[in-house]
């Protein structure tokens, strides 16, 4: 048995007003909940949470994963921006072509995400959140396709991609060059034990995997900080 995704968590300088954001663009529900505080909970088969976590930090440089977003025609396209724009997102430039079909936007505290156009064949039987787009090296993509058991989808050029067996999004990582990384990422990963499973194990099943024990600050009782072979923090929850 593998760990399982848990949660995907923003770092967040205002956690109720980004979680609100993301709730208004996902049509997810928001939650006040006892363990994993201000969160989204999905409302299809998306497999994990969104979490939003309080920081003082300030956004500095661009994240190494943000979300795809999928469209089913050019007018739902459209909307999807018009509504993200309308709740508090804004355009962006981060070297985007003109001839490139996607929308690059940044959310009300400046994390990226795409709005990509309709006839992706490569995000055709993934949900709204189509990907999980990330900066990483093959090894990193090998690293999470055995931590999650997730199967690799696509292993090519150096550019690898995951999905879990069950559906929802894919996550991809785009091969080397990697962006340059100076301080901890303000989107990281939840994983969890299998049900009854045992905490410690699974963290030295993912040592034993390539990841490395880390301290990034971490307050919550029970959490253990690691980070995989690219340096991308990550926790490992208690059993839930």
């Amino acid at each position: 048995m593998t760990a399982h995704l848990h949660a995907l968590c923003f770092d967040a300088n205002d956690p109720p007003r980004l979680a609100r954001f993301w709730a208004g663009v996902l049509d997810w529900e928001l939650v006040d909940d006892p363990r994993d505080g201000i969160a989204l909970l999905p409302s299809d088969d998306t497999g994990f949470r969104i979490r939003f976590l309080p920081t003082q930090e300030e956004k500095t440089e661009q994240n190494r994963m943000h979300f795809d977003l999928t469209s089913t025609s050019l007018d739902n396209q459209q909307q999807t921006v018009a509504t993200a724009l309308e709740l508090g997102a804004r355009h962006i430039d981060v070297g985007q072509r003109p001839e490139e079909g996607h929308v690059v936007l940044a959310d009300p505290e400046g994390n990226e995400f795409c709005v990509i156009e309709p006839g992706n064949n490569f995000l055709a039987d993934c949900g709204f959140i189509g990907a999980l787009a990330c900066d990483g090296s093959q090894e990193v993509g090998y690293f999470w396709s055995k931590a999650l058991g997730w199967p690799l989808v696509w292993d090519q050029d150096q550019e690898t991609a995951i999905r879990s067996p069950h559906g929802g999004p894919k996550i991809t990582w785009g091969g080397p060059p990697l962006m340059p990384k100076s301080r901890k990422n303000r989107l990281r990963f939840d994983v969890a034990p299998p049900a009854e499973g045992d905490q410690q194990a699974e963290v030295d099943r993912l040592v034993s995997l390539g990841a490395i024990l880390i301290d990034i600050g971490q307050d919550e009782a029970g959490w253990v900080a690691l980070a995989d072979p690219d340096g991308n923090e990550f926790c490992v929850v208690p059993p839930r």
